[in-house]
């Protein structure tokens, strides 16, 4: 019999809901992520999670680039039936950049950082050499949520659009430079700053990499090439 959305849940304006995936055996918390009715379904119909990705505009299975599946064992829902509750059985982890839980980051750490666990695997092994973009992604994601000024490159985070507009364009300058001379250690250097700055200004529009790995697959335009391309398994 094929499993139906409850018809009390309540999803937001956008058709979606908060989906919280817990542990089954622990209880400690691996992810957050988005469902609309019909990942809703998916996932009741066939034990294992599907979420929507907001900046992919689509249904995904969790695991269905890594192999990392998520075992629904219950789904529960709030007392507001505004928020989803997923007991499950983890593959590996639960987190495109390697560890166990996406929640790997301490508030406030002594050292006025984060902490983070032993990674799980090695997110460029598995994502095809993007885990190391998306890792960094993440990382300057975090940082514009929790600035330090002391931090290399946190200049160009904490000044917005038209300051990594700018130090993008210097980059890009350092780079052509480079190549013109035929410094390849400078040129190297150049353009992971360069790639850094980039990554910065699509945090700064909320633009994932895979999203960017998408377009590069389809070729010039969007109309060439093969679509596939790495999801990281991120919402």
């Amino acid at each position: 019999m094929t499993a139906t959305c409850p018809k009390d849940l309540k999803f937001d304006a956008n058709g979606l809901i908060p989906a919280i995936a817990q542990d089954a055996a622990t209880g400690d918390v691996l992810m957050h992520a988005y469902m609309n009715r019909e990942a809703v379904d998916l996932s009741r119909e066939t034990g294992f999670a599907h979420y929507y990705s907001r900046s992919r505009g689509r249904i995904w299975r969790k695991g269905e680039e890594s192999g990392h599946v998520q075992r629904i064992r219950e789904i529960r829902y709030d007392c507001d039936a505004d928020t989803l509750l997923l007991a499950v059985e983890q593959e590996v982890a639960a987190c495109h950049t390697g560890n166990r839980s996406c929640f790997y980051r301490v508030l406030g750490a002594a050292d006025g950082g984060t902490e983070q666990a032993a990674l799980r695997f090695d997110p460029a092994a598995v994502y095809g050499g993007l885990g190391v973009l998306a890792s960094l992604y993440a990382s300057i994601r975090a940082r514009r949520q929790d600035p330090q000024p002391e931090s290399p490159g946190e200049s160009g985070i904490a000044g917005g659009d038209a300051q990594i507009r700018a130090k993008l364009a210097d980059g890009a300058a350092e780079v052509l430079q480079a190549s013109q001379g035929g410094d390849r250690a400078r040129l190297v250097a150049g353009m992971a700053t360069l790639w850094f700055r980039a990554l910065e200004l699509l945090a700064e529009h909320d633009i994932r990499p895979e999203e960017i790995a998408g377009a590069l697959g389809r070729g010039p335009g969007g109309k060439m090439g093969s679509p596939a391309t790495p999801s990281g398994d991120s919402a």
